[in-house]
């Protein structure tokens, strides 16, 4: 019953926060998850996330590229596919997606070299959802005042607008794998929607051989505590 699960969007959406709700669901209901995220979600990973998002010197598109794609490469070979081979559902923050509007839409990097490297890295790997938090740029980096910002945090609002367009553009190319979340509405809201939609999907990969209610509680969803934070080294929270 394996299920490959992504979340996107761009700065302050509330990706993270859906993810974590979303893994606390499938556990409540003892379906096998793990929970990953990018760039990071293993040892070496994390390293190359430093550099990536708090670099103090330049970095040039290309090397951003490149930078990312070796995290990547290392997560799906080391976390992402042996877990799906094991039949469990992989929920990962942030995927190739994030890499093409970044990179392309934003940095304005050749898109055929974005793919290419891409699909390498991944060995052609496509989510069977990518769940899209969609809000405007000026609203999502509002949520984040106060606090200590990265270097892509610091991008200019006219790069942050490139961003949104572009994983509007990629949702509008592939409707049956993207889900686009309005992420101004409310947590209990948005993780309901989210949940009536994998619980679909999980019905359809168990066929019938395991138990998922149809049911959408809310109870505990909204708040932080007790959701499992991934562990650094592995990328993964256990069920």
């Amino acid at each position: 019953m394996s299920l490959f699960i992504t979340f996107e969007g761009g700065e302050g959406s509330g990706k993270s926060f859906q993810s974590n709700v979303l893994f606390k669901l499938l556990s409540r209901d003892v379906i096998p998850a793990i929970h990953t995220r990018e760039p990071g979600g293993t040892p070496l990973g994390e390293e190359i996330t430093k550099c990536l998002k708090w670099q103090v010197s330049p970095i040039s598109p290309l090397a951003e590229l490149l930078l990312f794609n070796a995290s990547r490469s290392h997560l799906v070979e080391t976390v992402i596919n042996p877990a799906l081979k094991e039949g469990k559902v992989v929920i990962c923050d942030r995927f190739t997606d994030s890499t093409v509007v970044y990179q392309g839409f934003g940095r304005q990097l050749d898109m055929e070299t974005i793919e290419k490297v891409n699909s390498l890295a991944t060995g052609d790997l496509k989510p069977d959802l990518t769940i899209l938090m969609d809000i405007l740029p000026g609203i999502g980096l509002a949520r984040k005042r106060g606090q200590k910002r990265d270097r892509f945090e610091k991008e200019s609002l006219t790069f942050h607008n490139r961003i949104r367009r572009g994983y509007l553009e990629l949702a509008a190319k592939e409707p049956e794998r993207w889900l686009v979340i309005d992420a101004g509405k409310s947590k209990e809201d948005i993780a309901r929607q989210i949940w009536h939609r994998v619980r679909e999907l999980l019905k359809q990969k168990a066929d019938g051989d395991i138990e998922i209610a149809d049911e959408f509680s809310g109870e505990g969803v909204t708040a932080t505590d007790n959701i499992p934070e991934a562990d650094k080294n592995t990328g993964e929270k256990a069920v």
